[in-house]
């Protein structure tokens, strides 16, 4: 414990000396940080401990100590250890700033020739372990212009699984942010994630994984989703999607055709992916999997997910049904000659007669998302505007069911309700005096057995 504050405060005074030959040491301090959090649990326990600074001593060294300076050894200290203790205190490193931090020491490697590999891979391991926890990290990344940097390591790396393997991860982090899934998918994103994914391979299944998260969170843009159907993409999941189910026979491998799903279920969220999936024979092919799934308890998430698929993807039609699809035929009383209900009655049987309007306003998709991404805060306070809380006003009104003069003839079965009753002193036959209310000031007369 001593050891550990002596070397922080080691740190702290090198972020105010600023002369040259301290980078040797400051790499020196930072490698016994290292050894130490890796060693002992007490170092650990201490460093992530609500009272301790030693995080933001780190943070704030990395930032005041440029990274030409100390070199790549100095940067990867930091990285392991903030690796080793990210997953207890990841939030405390988004609090004091670490996410943007990192970020600009991503942007300040990635500009050498070629970036060091292993600097990379700490970093953006880094990146995807803290990033859920920073829910505006996809925003930074964007401002410092870091986004395209993990998508150009993935294009130029796609053969060397170690380093794209955590940019995959900071990717699918990113995708979360609408405007960053429009913007990456323009830099070529959802053709590069068809590259990595791809038939049954037992080999490289995590990277595969994170391949499909990623690609399902791009997909949820109706812009990717499009660029995806006009490719043919949808063809290619179904076929992915049987290729595994049926390779896959002991089922280890169920989050992998899931995510498959995922994708399928984004894409089809538009019009032209729903016909897409109909067009490649999706119906049945998700239908005879899904039959052969149910006699496996593990496998329901796909039964599940594929119902979804099915439920939004089947044809629409009108009612009444005046087709072999319904068991029964309502006949309308009047059917116009001519007219739009005339050319509803004139469709095959097999068309989706019902209009559907859910990809009307996809040209205004980015504008919109970029004005909710700057009012999310100003949502917070007004999202509830719309809920009515006055209570008589949320009373449903009850009326008569016949007028009130039809209802007098009832009265005198019900005297209780019109009549003004009052007490009456049965000697003097007078209504008797109302008793004083005890809130009023003077005092109440108890009158005794004998006035009674």
């Amino acid at each position: 414990s001593s050891r550990t504050i002596s070397l922080l405060s080691q740190l702290e005074k090198i972020n105010l000396d600023s002369v040259l030959g301290e980078s040797d040491n400051a790499r020196y301090v930072t490698s016994k940080i290292l050894h130490l959090v890796q060693s002992q649990e007490k170092t650990r326990k201490e460093m992530t401990s609500k009272g301790s600074t030693g995080i933001e001593v780190m943070l704030a060294t990395l930032e005041v100590k440029s990274f030409n300076l100390c070199g790549y050894g100095y940067i990867a200290n930091f990285a392991y250890v903030f690796i080793i203790i990210g997953g207890r205190r990841a939030s405390v490193l988004v609090t004091k700033g670490g996410t943007q931090i990192l970020l600009q020491l991503l942007l300040t490697a990635s500009k050498d020739s070629p970036p060091n590999e292993e600097l990379m891979v700490l970093l953006h391991t880094l990146l995807a372990k803290i990033g859920p926890k920073d829910k505006k990290i996809g925003m930074k990344a964007r401002i410092n212009g870091a986004l395209n940097i993990s998508l150009n390591l993935v294009k130029q790396n796609l053969q060397n699984h170690r380093l794209i393997l955590p940019c995959l991860q900071v990717l699918r982090v990113y995708s979360t942010n609408s405007v960053n899934a429009v913007s990456l998918g323009k830099n070529g994103v959802v053709e590069l994630m068809f590259k990595i994914i791809g038939p049954f391979s037992k080999k490289n299944t995590s990277l595969m994984k994170v391949a499909l998260d990623t690609l399902a969170a791009l997909l949820k843009s109706k812009t990717n989703a499009r660029r995806a159907v006009d490719r043919g993409y949808v063809q290619v999941l179904l076929t992915i999607y049987v290729d595994w189910h049926c390779h896959d026979s002991r089922h280890r491998y169920m989050l992998i055709r899931k995510g498959v799903l995922q994708c399928v279920k984004s894409v089809t969220n538009i019009k032209l992916g729903r016909k897409a999936f109909i067009d490649a024979n999706g119906m049945k092919i998700l239908y005879n999997t899904s039959q052969e799934c149910l006699a496996v308890r593990t496998l329901d998430p796909l039964v599940n997910t594929s119902s979804l698929i099915m439920r939004k993807c089947f044809p629409k039609n009108r009612l009444p049904l005046p087709t072999i699809k319904s068991a029964f035929h309502f006949q309308l009383p009047v059917i116009p000659a001519s007219g739009p209900v005339a050319q509803l009655y004139s469709l095959p049987p097999d068309v989706d007669d019902v209009v559907d309007e859910s990809d009307d306003n996809d040209d205004a998709e980015t504008e919109s998302e970029i004005e909710t991404e700057n009012d999310d805060d100003k949502d917070q306070h007004l999202k509830n505007d719309d809920i009515e809380t006055d209570i008589n006003k949320l009373k449903p009104r009850q009326e008569l069911g016949r007028p009130i003069e039809e209802l007098k003839m009832y009265e005198q079965f019900f005297p209780e309700l019109s009549e003004n009753f009052q007490e009456w002193d049965l000697v003097s036959k007078e209504p008797k005096p109302s008793i004083p209310d005890a809130n009023l000031s003077g005092p109440i007369v108890v009158p005794t057995a004998s006035e009674e």
